[in-house]
């Protein structure tokens, strides 16, 4: 039996628990509250040989039931439910654990619950796992004691983060909407509010539940804590009065008096320089935010500007995010495929100055790429075009004037067709505007591949 080095707690012991949806959260979930002395089921409507997780379960004693979700399966008597975060909450066994005032948390509170270490919790629509990937690097340097982990929503569990964790530790998780409707305790000493559009509405209905989700971030924090917001937009502004904890802002755009804030290219805190703006590693207007966040929060927790230059002139990027792969012959490669649809690649192609190759393309969802003509022709060069989509696209470039347009039946074909597309200073960047699933089983795949070419291609090593 594991040596269990989580903080010791009562609440679990002898319950009925129902854990709803296997995944790394649900079966981390399931043997930690076993651990913790609880009786677990854990139900999956996926057919057991689509989860090989299952059989270590059974062999632990924690029954599974799996290839359905039955609908009389609350008639057990359990005490809590911990709900895989994906599964909404008009799924009929969720609603009907609604309706009987069960107790719905998430992997995040458990994880919560079973440790002493400190609690810096990331939230936003967009760029919470390279905020998260920057606070955590930079809360490692200079540090005289513990470690600081990243878990959560950036794709590690947060309860097997919790168990090794201790006193002299910090947390930094990345949480989701989803994640945060199922909290009841967890205390962030550091919220971070990264920023708030209107995504997610099939599974929250109205922006206002969205909205709402997201600022349950901030719901158990006090005076003693700090709340780091974007004020780049009026309405974040005003959700920061929603919060008891002291408000940390930032900006990139908008003049405030206090905080983290770009001015005139130069990075500020408090009035005091931090660096330029261009000195940041990876590329974009979005990761000057990012750093602004993460700046905000290193000097709440009294991190030296130092520890933050370390690592904001040497990160590279989250893998698949606008991530600097390497430099050869004076050209730049970048690794974007996360970017699965237009807006990203928008955003993508809006952070380089240089001329881009784009390589693009991938599985048709049925709309056009009309949207990106104004990104095409402020910053594409030339384009390789593959996958499903790659007429379409080529479609859209061509009406921004861009003439420069080849197509191949592969990622691994593009790459060397874009290198002889180049010139020393040209940026070669993989952001596909589409789903992968037309060639590639996911995102990452399709990045891994990219990097694989390229380094096949300039005889070099990714750099990290």
């Amino acid at each position: 039996m594991r040596v269990l080095t989580m903080k010791s707690i009562d609440d679990y012991k002898n319950k009925k628990v129902l854990v709803l949806g296997a995944g790394k959260s649900g079966t981390h979930a399931a043997e930690t509250l076993q651990e913790l002395g609880a009786t677990v089921t854990l139900s999956d409507a996926k057919p057991a040989e689509d989860l090989p997780e299952v059989q270590e379960l059974n062999d632990r004693g924690i029954e599974t039931i799996t290839g359905k979700q039955p609908a009389d399966i609350l008639d057990r008597g359990f005490d809590l439910m911990v709900k895989n975060p994906g599964i909404p909450y008009d799924n009929p066994v969720v609603n009907s654990a609604v309706n009987h005032h069960l107790p719905i948390i998430t992997e995040v509170e458990l994880a919560a619950q079973i440790t002493d270490a400190e609690i810096v919790g990331v939230t936003g629509s967009n760029g919470k796992t390279t905020t998260v990937t920057m606070i955590t690097k930079i809360l490692n340097q200079e540090r005289q004691k513990g470690h600081a982990y990243a878990a959560g929503n950036i794709g590690i569990s947060a309860t097997e983060t919790a168990k090794k964790a201790t006193a002299d530790d910090t947390i930094v998780m990345e949480l989701s909407s989803f994640m945060l409707l199922g909290i009841k305790s967890l205390h962030p000493h550091v919220a971070v509010l990264t920023n708030i559009f209107s995504n997610h509405l099939d599974y929250h209905k109205t922006r206002e539940n969205y909205v709402n989700a997201k600022m349950r971030i901030t719901m158990n924090q006090t005076p003693a804590d700090y709340f780091v917001v974007n004020f780049d937009s009026d309405e974040w502004r005003q959700l920061s009065n929603r919060s008891q904890a002291k408000v940390v802002p930032f900006a990139r755009t908008s003049e405030i008096d206090h905080g983290a804030y770009e001015k005139n290219g130069k990075l500020y805190y408090n009035d005091e320089f931090i660096m330029n703006a261009d000195d940041i590693k990876v590329p974009g207007k979005q990761n000057v935010e990012n750093a602004l966040a993460a700046i905000a929060t290193a000097k709440a927790l009294g991190k030296s500007n130092l520890a933050i230059t370390n690592v904001l002139e040497t990160f590279t990027g989250v893998r698949h995010r606008c991530q600097f792969v390497l430099e050869a012959d004076g050209r730049k490669f970048y690794n974007d495929s996360k970017a699965t649809d237009i807006e990203a690649t928008q955003m993508a192609l809006e952070g380089f100055d240089k001329p881009v190759v784009l390589l693009a393309g991938g599985l048709d969802r049925g709309y056009t790429f009309d949207k990106m003509i104004p990104q095409f022709k402020q910053h594409v060069k030339s384009a390789v075009l593959f996958g499903q989509t790659a007429n379409l696209l080529e479609e859209s470039l061509k009406k921004a004037g861009i003439d420069q347009i080849q197509k191949v039946a592969s990622l691994d074909e593009a790459v060397p067709v874009a290198y002889a597309d180049s010139d020393e200073g040209d940026i070669i960047l993989l952001s596909p505007a589409n789903a992968s699933w037309d060639q590639f089983k996911n995102f990452e795949v399709r990045g891994d591949e990219f990097i694989k070419d390229v380094e096949k291609l300039t005889h070099k090593q990714e750099e990290n």
